[in-house]
Formats: C-alpha cells, structure tokens, sequence
C-alpha cells in the first residue's frame, strides 16, 4: 500500500506532540485492520439502505484513530463490523489477521474475547455486582479461576486509579469512575485492539478530558491500536488521524484539506 499524502501532516503533528512518538506507532508494521470494499445494505420498509459502499480502511499497529460523522453516518455499525459484532453485505474484513465476516457465532465470541476491547458510551456495568466483579468478568467467562481473576481484576482498577474503589457498586461511583470501570473491564484480557463507541459523549467536559487522558496513557503503556469514534472535535485531534465518516465513505482530515480513502491509498 502506498504512504497517503497526509503523512506530512501527521507527522507533524508528532512532532508537536512527543507523547504521540512514543505511542508505538509504526507505519511499517502490517496493518490490524484491513477494510476492502465495505457495503453494509439494510432492508427497510421503503427499500434497501446503503450505509456503505466501497468503504476502504487501514489501521495500521500502535495508531489510535478518530472516527467523526454526523448522526446515523454508520460510525457505530462500521465499529460492530471491526470488533466481529456486526457482518458486512459485501466487502472484506480483516482484523488482527482474522476475517472477521466469516467467523460463526462462536468463533467471532471467542475473537472478541480474545482480541477486542469495547467501550461504549455508557457504560453497561452489572448494577447488582461490584466494581470488582464486573472487572472480573470476562476473564470469568475464560473459566480463568475466581481468585486469579479477582486479582487480576484488581491490578486494572489500580491502573485506572480505583484501587480503593473495587467493593463499590456502580450506583456509588460517578459517571467518571463508571467509565474507568468499563474501561478496565474492556482491557482485562490483554486485547490488541481498542474500540471506543463515544466513551465520553455521556460526561461533562472536564470529566471527558480525564478520561480521555487515560485512554490514551492506556494505549500507549499497553501498545494498543485504538480506534474511537466521538462528536468532539478537540479530542478527536488528539489522534493520529482523525477520519469523517459520511455519504458511505470515509475522509481522512488532514491541515491540507480532506481525501478520500481509495483502494492504493488506505493509510
């Protein structure tokens, strides 16, 4: 695949940023995803909706990407079709080296379980369990004994600052401590890959910011590739790329003006 022409952007970018040279990044790497052709078509009662056609994505390791677009652009859809939650109409799908469309029903639980970490909007925290225990879950559902997981789950409270916070349930957390809950709940089992639906469209504005902080510390320490999608601008300019989703296509944003991504220049 060739370099888009946006490189010289970036990289500037990195050099403003120091912390963004250190994220692990590498253009050389092969790519964690690799998107060709995407269509996704609903049927409706008026008829066939095409969400995308012809969609191209590269995300290569180490990035952490944003994802803008008005509402019902399919920012969500394209996440669910990445992280195996979701099957494409036509087109092809890898991630982490997996086709993710031809996965069954189990093989693409197992996959999710396995490579993908999820962060939505809210945070969907078991109400009735602790801040411990939902942490704990998904490593539970590895069969990974109590004790181990508990631990482990332990660990990633303290690396989301909670560690005096395990034994709260979600009600008696704010909407912050909620989010950094969700957070090592999606990080607990090591995954390559970071999808992060809006993970602070429902906090205030300071709040977001932390947690947006954290989110990237996360990726960097742990060489994550992350790819977010969010109605705020300041944050998303804070990725290495920042790409607008519409009309069925994704644009790359860039100091130079917007480009289509096209099969060649996937970047």
């Amino acid at each position: 695949m060739q370099t888009p022409s946006a490189a010289a952007p970036l990289a500037s970018r990195a050099a403003r940023d120091p912390e963004s040279r250190a994220s692990g990044f590498d253009a050389g790497k092969s790519p964690v995803i690799h998107v060709q052709g995407l269509g996704k078509t609903y049927q409706t009662a008026r008829g066939a909706l095409n969400l995308f056609e012809d969609l191209n994505l590269e995300v290569a390791a180490g990035e952490m990407v944003a994802i803008v677009g008005q509402s019902g652009a399919g920012k969500s859809t394209l996440l669910h079709i990445l992280g195996a939650l979701d099957t494409p109409s036509e087109g092809t799908v890898y991630c982490a080296s997996t086709n993710v469309a031809k996965l069954s029903a189990r093989e693409a639980a197992a996959f999710r379980n396995r490579e993908i970490g999820y962060v939505w909007q809210f945070h969907y925290l078991l109400p009735e369990f602790t801040a411990l225990e939902n942490v704990a879950m998904p490593l539970l559902a590895r069969n990974m004994k109590k004790v181990e997981a508990l631990q482990t789950a332990q660990k990633w409270l303290s690396e989301v600052g909670l560690e005096d916070r395990g034994d709260h349930r979600p009600g008696e957390l704010s909407g912050g401590e909620q989010q950094r809950v969700a957070l090592a709940r999606a990080l607990v089992c090591g995954p390559r890959l970071l999808l992060a639906d809006e993970p602070t469209g429902d906090l205030d504005n300071s709040t977001a910011g932390r947690v947006f902080d954290l989110i990237e510390r996360l990726h960097r320490s742990h060489g994550l590739t992350s790819i977010l999608v969010t109605h705020n601008m300041d944050l998303a300019e804070r990725c290495r790329r920042v790409l607008r989703l519409g009309n069925g296509r994704l644009t790359e944003i860039t100091d130079a003006g917007s480009k289509p991504l096209q099969a060649g220049n996937l970047g």
